[in-house]
């Protein structure tokens, strides 16, 4: 059995000299991931069934956390709430890595553009949330994850990743 711990999400943190750092998503709620296939459905006249083919995927992820102060990847995203920026602004690469899937120089992943569609906060009396949904915006990119800090890091420690395209 593969636990969901397994399974990590990934954000590219923006830094001020342009650089990308891809920060463990702690503190999430939910992230779970939804495909929202597009299909291609008709009828032909000289068959007594419907066809249909999936025509192209839209991959989102709902998503929510508690707000805790000091995370790198909770205050960016609040700040794209907070601010409701637009467009290229509230783009982020997010990267899921698959700690349950070894190989050479780390780990199986996948790499992606998404939105930022924030979408809620407040939440329950005990803590403030936020929750939103963040929906693709590019093709995938297969590849591989490597941990960068900490050095000699697993799974359960990992708090950033690098990450190389390809198999």
């Amino acid at each position: 059995m593969i636990k969901r711990s397994d399974k990590k999400l990934f954000y590219g943190v923006p830094n001020g000299d342009g650089e990308i750092t891809f920060a463990r998503a702690k503190y999430f709620t939910e992230a779970s991931v939804s495909k929202n296939p597009g299909e291609y459905t008709r009828q032909y006249i000289d068959e007594s069934e419907e066809r249909t083919d999936v025509v192209r995927y839209s991959p989102s992820i709902s998503y929510a956390f508690d707000e805790y102060k000091g995370d790198p990847v909770i205050e960016d995203i609040i700040k794209i709430s907070d601010g409701e920026l637009l467009g290229l602004d509230a783009q982020r690469e997010l990267v899921q890595v698959d700690f349950s899937s070894p190989v050479d120089n780390g780990f199986k992943a996948v790499k992606r553009t998404f939105a930022v569609i924030a979408d809620s906060e407040g939440g329950s009396a005990d803590a403030y949330t936020y929750g939103g949904t963040f929906k693709a915006v590019s093709k995938k990119t297969v590849g591989v994850a490597t941990i960068v800090t900490p050095v000699d890091g697993d799974a359960d420690n990992v708090e950033t990743i690098e990450f190389t395209e390809g198999e």
